[in-house]
């Protein structure tokens, strides 16, 4: 796999990238951003429509885990009925945990995806962890200076990559 912040797929949000998607493009694993791909920051549980999403994942079979740059309390308090395996302070872009979230699963880098909101934190770490990713928009952005900067870069790399395909 080239390295590049270009995902190899795009969604509109967490819930298109079905049960059968996945198998079908051969994905038995998938490792999850939390915040802004599957929830806003502030919603502290998944919600129902989640819920089911992720029930049909386990009924096919495909296995999650959730490698989170946010604090221990934060991605625990979500995870605590799900029973996933989890990172916090995943220290995305790196490889490390994304690695050890496919150990936990016992899946491979043939069979396992990464989604996340952020180019520069997901779809790195799923490169460096040589597996594909899938980018969705955030579902509630932060304001901060520092973001907003991020996401007007994201949307420039990304307009370019549309462009060069064409």
């Amino acid at each position: 796999m080239k390295f590049t912040f270009i995902p190899e797929y795009r969604f509109n949000k967490y819930s298109d990238a079905s049960a059968e998607f996945l198998l079908k493009e051969g994905f038995r694993g998938i490792i999850l951003d939390i915040d802004n791909t599957l929830e806003p920051y502030e919603t502290a549980v998944p919600g129902e429509k989640l819920i089911e999403w992720f029930d049909s994942l386990r009924e096919n079979g495909i296995k999650v885990a959730f490698v989170s740059n946010n604090n221990r309390k934060r991605v625990e308090l979500f995870n605590k009925e799900l029973k996933f395996p989890c990172y916090s302070k995943g220290k995305k872009p790196f490889k490390r945990n994304v690695l050890r979230a496919m150990a936990d699963m016992g899946t491979t880098r043939e069979n396992t995806v990464l989604m996340g909101d952020q180019m520069f934190t997901d779809v790195w770490a799923a490169h460096n962890a040589k597996i594909p990713a899938i980018l969705v928009p955030p579902i509630k952005d932060k304001t901060d200076v520092f973001t907003k900067l991020k996401r007007v870069l994201e949307r420039w790399v990304l307009n370019r990559s549309e462009k060069r395909k064409k």
